[in-house]
Order: C-alpha cells, then sequence, then structure tokens
C-alpha cells in the first residue's frame, strides 16, 4: 500500500511530512504546485509522513475518506502527467 496526500494540503504546502520521509518519495514542483504528492512506486508505506502534518492531510491509502478517493490517483498521476494531476486538484479545490 502507499499513503495519500488529500485535500487538506492544497495551499497549504506544509513540507515537514518531506524532511521525515526516509525514502524521499514526497515532491512538488515550487511555485507551481499547490498540494505536495506521494509517489506511490516509491513509498514504502512506513507511516512516518502522516503524523507529522499539520492538516490532516496523509492517509494510508486504504483509510483514505471515501470523499477524497480521488486523491490516490492524483498523487499517481503527478508523477507521470503533471499537467493532468495539478488539473485535477484545480478542480477538486479552485483557487
Amino acid at each position: 500500500m502507499t499513503y495519500v496526500i488529500a485535500e487538506p494540503c492544497i495551499d497549504v504546502l506544509d513540507l515537514a511530512c518531506v524532511s521525515v520521509c526516509p525514502v524521499d518519495c514526497i515532491h512538488y514542483d515550487e511555485g507551481t504546485d499547490r498540494k505536495l504528492f506521494i509517489d506511490p512506486n516509491e513509498c514504502i508505506d512506513c507511516g512516518a509522513c502522516e503524523p507529522e502534518c499539520p492538516v490532516n492531510a496523509i492517509f494510508p491509502e486504504e483509510s483514505l475518506p471515501p470523499e477524497w478517493a480521488k486523491f490516490t490517483v492524483m498523487d499517481a498521476t503527478w508523477y507521470t502527467d503533471k499537467a493532468a494531476a495539478r488539473a485535477m486538484v484545480d478542480e477538486a479545490k479552485p483557487s
């Protein structure tokens, strides 16, 4: 499984989770992205990031609230098609 960063991260971008990730699987493009993204292929499901998030935006995939299910796809999409992932973020929470 993997961890997922959901809606509360949008426009917050707190980097506390990035500094504790032992495999450096949380990314974003500064000045462009509105949220952080976890690479599902690199995440080792250690859970170190979850308690560090000040807005409670990080969830184990299997515990993600149903209203945020699309964030699983959104995180994975960013690693193959950043423009599509950014459009998904904008759709989820218009700026």
